[in-house]
């Protein structure tokens, strides 16, 4: 049981990190109708994927692996987590920007995007890439025990 948990969450971490970089690449307004919505489809596999990282990250903590009192002991665990949930509260914003395109394109239009929304909204997608950049050495540092205080 725990190689499918793994195999899971390491399927959700790379399913992040692959729709978060296509939303960076597809995020250039102005937008035509075709990229708006999929932008709105690619920031929802965005959320899936994390909310599925998130779920079997918790699962393997607490049931699989070394347990729960092994890794909310661990420093590098902790940043890790951090990152994540910090990364997720940033997501709100571009996700929040994105649904409300809705009504326009079922209007049949193509969604404005202001100046200072694109650079919020982009400054908010290279902040959850940065996470990202935390996030996998913490992974390789913990994975090897490093950080653990007994």
């Amino acid at each position: 049981m725990p190689v499918l948990f793994a195999t899971l969450h390491h399927l959700a971490a790379f399913a992040v990190v692959a729709t978060l970089a296509i939303e960076v690449a597809l995020f250039r307004p102005p937008f035509t109708a075709l990229q708006a919505r999929r932008l709105q489809r690619i920031d929802l596999m965005f959320g899936l994927s994390a909310a599925l990282l998130l779920i079997v990250g918790l699962i393997r903590v607490t049931w699989t692996e070394k347990g729960p009192a092994y890794y909310w002991h661990d420093l590098f665990f902790s940043i890790k987590f951090t990152a994540f949930i910090a990364a997720a509260l940033i997501s709100i914003y571009p996700t929040a920007v994105m649904l409300s395109w809705t009504r326009v394109l079922k209007a049949g239009g193509v969604p404005e995007v202001a100046e200072g929304c694109r650079r919020r909204v982009r400054m908010c997608l290279m902040w959850e890439l940065t996470a990202i950049v935390v996030i996998l050495p913490c992974a390789a540092l913990m994975a090897r025990g490093f950080g653990y205080m007994h």
